[in-house]
């Protein structure tokens, strides 16, 4: 699929920002598990967590196959990276698109520059991949709401200056989820346990507790009720996010598996003249392929129009696509795959995510034969 030069150009600024800013941190980040702060202000630097924010508001407003390419390259890098800018970017988008005048004035100008941090707060312990059972609650008083609940996997959770709330204003009304603005530093807001997951280490996944959490009136984001269809609207974008990014890992763990097949000798030759190992690359190749295809197809699409069922189709391919290359990848490079030597034993932990955050395979598989009915 064809990029413009505009487009290819941020695509190579992108890829040297990742040699020379973020492949240099990874295996600290990653084994530390820190977010490397100073790579976070050189994004801003490039103007990358102002990606989803109106020019009008000192953003880049890129379109679509524009962000599946700075998401792809940036996962290319390290994961973590790119999916707490990920998430930075569905809070600004959530912004840009449901709020008034006063708050995108109030908040996207400050978070273009990096500062704040957004964070997304949709999931709960009992409510992922059903959001409209969830029981946080932000009930009307006087002029204010006051929050009540605990909020889970919240990506930036530690990190976030502002969180994009999804409460119901009554906890027994399901069709009463709002979505509401949480300045993080507001009392009775705190950030609770810190997962230990088995990838993305790098990037901070926390519980966010509300306990008599005060909010002025207007920080409401949607009309009462109009949560839910806002959160479905913004997440089709992200999951196109996701699938750019299960596509960059993949890419980088294909091209490690060639480099090493390359260079490694077995019976006095390299490995990929062995034909195992050569058809393995091979399918590797073309899966990788088909999905960063599938995928900015999605971008495209849905910038004419939402588009769910495309978005479902790229990311569950794409995602799928990244767990079972980085896999073979490691298969590849046989016992020194298996080590942490190697970057494909990293590639190996972070792939299986994107198989499950912002909606499960299943999850996508149920989306996509919903419209095969309809």
């Amino acid at each position: 699929m064809e990029v413009s030069d505009e487009q290819q150009l941020i695509q190579e600024t992108v890829r040297a920002f990742v040699d020379e800013r973020v492949r240099p941190v990874v295996d600290e980040a990653d084994e530390s598990q820190t977010f490397p702060e100073d790579v976070w202000d050189a994004l801003a630097e490039l103007d990358l967590t102002g990606l989803t924010v109106p020019e009008s508001y000192g953003g880049f407003d890129a379109d679509g196959l524009t962000k599946s390419i700075v998401n792809e390259e940036l996962a290319y890098g390290h994961l973590s990276i790119a999916t707490a800018l990920s998430v930075h970017s569905l809070t600004t988008s959530c912004i840009a698109e449901f709020g008034s005048d006063e708050q995108k004035e109030r908040w996207l100008p400050e978070m273009t520059t990096g500062r704040p941090v957004g964070a997304f707060a949709l999931s709960e312990a009992d409510a992922g991949s059903n959001p409209a059972e969830m029981t946080t609650e932000a009930r009307r008083a006087g002029d204010e709401y006051v929050i009540e609940g605990q909020k889970q996997w919240i990506t930036n959770g530690q990190r976030a200056g502002v969180v994009v709330l999804f409460a119901k204003t009554d906890r027994d009304d399901p069709d009463t989820v709002t979505q509401f603005l949480v300045p993080a530093d507001v009392d009775g807001l705190e950030v609770g346990k810190k997962e230990d997951k088995l990838g993305l280490r790098a990037s901070d996944t926390t519980t966010l507790l509300f306990d008599d959490v005060r909010i002025p009136a207007e920080n409401r984001l949607t009309a009462v009720g109009e949560g839910l269809k806002a959160a479905f609207s913004i997440l089709t974008g992200g999951r196109i996010a996701i699938a750019s990014q299960a596509v960059g890992l993949a890419q980088a763990a294909l091209d490690d598996a060639v480099a090493y097949a390359n260079e490694r000798e077995q019976f006095g030759e390299p490995i990929i003249e062995h034909q195992a190992i050569a058809h393995k690359l091979a399918d590797m190749q073309t899966n990788v392929q088909a999905a960063r295809l599938l995928t900015r197809d999605a971008a495209r699409k849905n910038d004419d129009a939402l588009d769910p069922m495309a978005a479902s189709m790229a990311k569950y391919f794409a995602s799928e696509t990244a767990v079972e290359v980085a896999n073979e990848a490691v298969q590849v490079h046989g016992g020194y795959g298996y080590t942490k030597d190697f970057d494909v034993e990293r590639y190996y932990r972070d792939a299986k995510v994107t198989t499950i955050y912002e909606g499960t395979s299943e999850i996508q598989q149920t989306i996509i034969a919903r419209h095969l009915k309809e």
